[in-house]
């Protein structure tokens, strides 16, 4: 009997839909830290934000953040490259809430 979750197709899958989040995430400026300290209910509601069934693995989860932190380093290396600029980095904050700082 063939465990369909790691076969062939599966990791396939798997690899297509990190690529579709993290091209999602990566366009709002989120890291592959922010997203794995998000709770799980929120990563679904990022998944199906970007048109996309949640992941039931983390094992997939782990491949969005490894693929927006090379992402990252790549638009680093070539910031004046179209493909690494991000056209919705305004809506993080939909997403990632920024530290609350302490009244002084």
């Amino acid at each position: 009997m063939t465990d369909y979750a790691h076969s062939d197709h599966a990791s396939r899958s798997r690899e297509e839909k990190a690529r579709r989040l993290a091209a999602y995430l990566w366009q709002r400026e989120i890291t592959g830290a922010e997203l794995l300290d998000m709770p799980m209910a929120q990563r679904r509601k990022l998944a199906r934000a970007a048109e996309t069934n949640p992941p039931s693995t983390d094992e997939t989860w782990q491949a969005v953040a490894r693929l927006l932190d090379e992402k990252d380093a790549w638009a680093a290396r070539h910031p004046a490259h179209p493909a690494a600029r991000r056209d919705h980095a305004d809506e993080k904050i939909l997403w990632v809430k920024p530290p609350v700082k302490p009244w002084q």
